[in-house]
């Protein structure tokens, strides 16, 4: 009896030693006060955390990935600064001590942040393509796509997007505005296909594509070439994806529509109208661009219930409309910057442009789109100068990392680290998993990586430090978040 006593006694005190066993955390910060993904352990407790708790059981999309996009833009300027920090740009994105870039975008054919306008497809009438060429992209672009596959360790997905046909195939002949005109419909299903040859005689493989960046246009100011939701429907589903089909290549990804958020509702109705319509495509991508701070909730669940098994995609984003700010980290967290529509935007929508602080703007975004079932989110530049550029349209923009090619200096903004939250820690095939949280001033998302670990993304965008209960199977941990602050928490053992 004694011993059965002392082994209850010994089950007892198992049972609250284990309901008390902290749970173990790797904590890193991005702030304004100057952390950049600095591991943090000083956690002051205060009375009255708020609580995050997580249910792992929970389970919503399957992640894509993270990353940004190779423009001619960014690879000429990694050819005009030295090789020292060429290589600290690239491994700054894709080496597993970096931000582990998986995810990433590049344009076919020319786009505003080309060095000048120009096409696989120079010869004019050449319907059947025989001098089709990448000789554009082998100076800088191609070259900058395998140093970044040389870089990566675990590898990364590669999809591109037309910005328009050549002139000759469009109905205006210009570069900017009009539509691809029926007869060539069958020239750029071909051009498709014959890019993908192309980069992978380069030692590149294509993912998948975009059917056109921001099919509505762009204020005719740079390239462009319109389709309505039916007549890209119509090239998808009799034109791009048979062909695609019929050349072996039936695996690469078709993503639809490709601009902002706020106008997707019409786009996916007719995509996902009927099996027929639907077949080619894999999925849907969105840009940001329609609001600095609303990232359009109820429109991204709408288009996640109308294909539930299907991408969808955030595949642009950028501080537009500013040049950047050179070596001031707290500028990039003060509601200085003002987008396109601060001065564009009609009268009734104006109210979607205010200023606002670019490191808010992405940390809130991402966050948000992830609780929306958006499951790969890129940025555009990863690169670009001091002036925002260059840019063949003058529309300067803001990167994760500024060059000074003058000087051969470079500059990580917190851009680049905020990016680096999500990128380095959720890993493709990540699950994005329940999240419960009690301070409605605190931006919380998490998801469960392959390899079992967890990452939690808590973005304070206000000016108090925060306290909070991190719970997940009965264990816990208090944790400090500083203000104007992001923070990634990985959760490596989290078995009760």
């Amino acid at each position: 009896m004694i011993r059965n006593t002392n082994q209850i006694g010994f089950i007892l005190v198992m049972i609250l030693t284990s309901c008390t066993q902290p749970l173990e955390v790797e904590v890193f910060e991005t702030s304004e006060s100057g952390n950049n993904l600095t591991k943090r352990t000083d956690f002051v407790a205060t009375a009255n955390p708020s609580t995050i708790t997580l249910d792992d059981s929970k389970e919503f999309q399957v992640i894509t990935g993270f990353g940004g996009a190779f423009t001619e833009s960014s690879a000429y300027l990694l050819n005009q600064v030295s090789k020292a920090n060429r290589d600290r740009i690239l491994r700054a994105y894709f080496a597993k001590d970096g931000a582990r870039y998986s995810l990433t975008r590049t344009h076919m054919n020319s786009c505003d942040f080309s060095l000048n306008n120009y096409s696989y497809t120079a010869v004019a009438g050449d319907a059947e393509l025989k001098h089709f060429s990448v000789d554009e992209d082998r100076e800088d672009l191609i070259p900058m796509i395998k140093d970044a596959l040389a870089v990566s360790e675990d590898g990364f997905r590669l999809f591109a997007s037309p910005w328009s046909a050549a002139p000759w195939m469009k109905d205006n002949n210009s570069w900017v505005g009009g539509k691809l005109l029926p007869e060539y419909y069958d020239t750029w299903a071909l051009f498709f296909s014959k890019y993908v040859d192309a980069y992978k005689a380069e030692g590149i493989d294509i993912w998948g594509f975009t059917v056109e960046n921001e099919p509505h246009g762009n204020g005719e100011n740079w390239e462009s070439m319109h389709y309505s939701p039916e007549e890209m429907t119509h090239f998808v589903q009799h034109f791009l994806g048979p062909k695609l089909e019929a050349d072996g290549k039936g695996d690469l990804v078709i993503l639809g529509y490709d601009q902002n958020r706020e106008g997707i509702r019409e786009w996916v109705d007719v995509m996902y109208k009927d099996e027929a319509s639907s077949k080619y495509y894999d999925g849907t991508a969105v840009h940001w661009y329609e609001s600095t701070y609303d990232y359009f909730p109820t429109e991204l669940q709408y288009a996640h219930e109308k294909a539930p098994d299907k991408y969808l995609i955030q595949t642009e984003a950028c501080i537009d409309a500013e040049v950047p700010v050179w070596q001031d980290d707290k500028w990039y967290w003060k509601k200085e910057a003002t987008d396109w529509g601060y001065d564009w935007r009609e009268a009734s929508k104006k109210y979607l442009h205010p200023k606002y602080a670019p490191a808010n703007r992405y940390a809130r975004d991402i966050i948000g789109c992830l609780n929306n079932w958006v499951d790969g989110w890129v940025d555009w530049n990863m690169v670009l100068d001091t002036k925002g550029g260059p840019n063949w349209a003058n529309n300067w923009c803001i990167a994760p990392v500024i060059v000074d090619t003058e000087k051969d200096e470079v500059y990580f903004t917190p851009l680049y680290y905020i990016m680096s939250h999500f990128s380095k820690h959720i890993r493709p095939g990540a699950i994005v998993i329940d999240a419960q949280n009690s301070d409605k001033e605190l931006m919380v998302t998490a998801a469960k990586n392959p390899d079992a670990s967890i990452a939690v993304v808590v973005f304070n965008e206000g000016t108090f430090p925060k306290n909070f209960e991190l719970s997940l199977n009965g264990l816990t941990k208090t944790i400090s978040i500083s203000p104007k602050a992001i923070q990634t928490i990985v959760i490596n053992d989290h078995q009760n």
